[in-house]
């Protein structure tokens, strides 16, 4: 799949999520097969550009592969200064959030918010779109079916985010109204693909191999993007695109692999956040890691009273080491394990 310039080693693609997706994690899910990812959410607004938490977004230091980056704002030209901000900070590609169901966005009629004033959404589109043009960076954007059941209208923003420079379109087969309950309407996702000419990556409950290519078959979409099926899972990608290659499924991975990779996850992210922010947003994703493993729920409660990197750290590691004594793969996890998660932090 190609956006603009650029092309994608593969059609499995990290959903931007506020408050995980930060350089750590996708660095963590590029390595581990993922062909695409998308930074957390920035806000436009020019008062909080310099604040440690959108500082921290904006961190590409080091990350390999496409600099995709979200934006998130109502005002057309405030959005169009943010594309040129990140642009400075070394985004390749720009992408507008359009998706996102939270109330504390959606109240401030950012997110999915702006999918109900098409006309407010599509200016913003075509400022950020001409502020992107001049340095050849592609604007992509992401959104859900619609506001509600009663106003889907996706298929007709589609069409107009094309026309007015969009090159990639992401759809979570879900209304904001939905948030990340009830049946997604993988329906609506193949009318977008119909409708449009430029790349449709599907998004929504894409928890396993076999359902990732069950949506591809079903959509027509040209990708698919795992959010929360990835917390905790993060080889969920390499298995993914190992069975749309071949059309089998490769065992759990090895205790072993899975504590050095959550280990080096946490040098990462203790280096990105410090020692004391990071030992608590690393909680998150330990927990993740460990929710579905033997003895995991009582290690998750002890492990969250830990308040010092080290411990933490050591802590995981002798989780894993007698985990190891017991098996030596992951258990096979059942289809589905991955219910909606409590909102993470969205504050920009």
């Amino acid at each position: 799949m190609n956006i603009g310039p650029y092309v994608l080693p593969n059609a499995v693609c990290v959903a931007p999520m506020a408050g995980v997706t930060d350089r750590p994690f996708r660095a963590l899910c590029k390595r581990l097969g993922a062909g695409y990812a998308v930074s957390e959410m920035i806000t436009s607004r020019p008062d909080l550009q310099d604040s440690v938490k959108t500082t921290r977004r904006a961190d590409h230091t080091g990350e390999g592969g496409v600099i995709a980056v979200q934006i998130a704002g109502t005002e057309p030209q405030m959005m169009a200064d943010a594309a040129r901000a990140n642009i400075d900070r070394g985004a390749q590609i720009i992408d507008i959030n359009m998706g996102c169901p939270a109330k504390k966005v959606c109240n401030k009629w950012a997110g999915s918010a702006l999918m109900q004033d098409e006309r407010l959404a599509i200016d913003i589109v075509q400022a950020v779109v001409a502020a992107c043009a001049p340095h050849g960076v592609p604007v992509t954007l992401k959104m859900r079916t619609g506001w509600c059941q009663a106003h889907k209208n996706a298929v007709a923003l589609a069409r107009a985010a094309q026309d007015a420079g969009v090159q990639m379109l992401a759809v979570h087969g879900r209304t904001r109204e939905q948030g990340y309950k009830g049946a997604v309407d993988y329906d609506t996702i193949a009318a977008v693909k119909a409708a449009v000419r430029i790349p449709v990556v599907a998004n929504g409950d894409i928890d396993s191999p076999q359902n990732a290519r069950a949506v591809l078959a079903a959509t027509g979409a040209d990708a698919v993007m795992i959010g929360r099926a990835a917390q905790g899972r993060p080889w969920i990608f390499r298995d993914i695109t190992h069975y749309l290659a071949t059309g089998t499924l490769l065992a759990p991975p090895l205790v072993a692999e899975v504590k050095q990779l959550l280990l080096a996850h946490l040098q990462e992210h203790y280096a990105l956040y410090g020692a004391w922010a990071g030992v608590r947003s690393a909680r998150k994703h330990i927990g993740w890691a460990v929710r579905a493993l033997p003895g995991g729920d009582a290690f998750r409660a002890r492990m969250n009273l830990l308040d010092d990197a080290q411990a933490q750290y050591h802590a995981v590691a002798e989780f894993f080491d007698t985990l190891h004594q017991h098996m030596d793969r992951l258990p096979e996890l059942p289809a589905h394990h991955n219910k909606p998660q409590p909102d993470v932090e969205t504050t920009p």
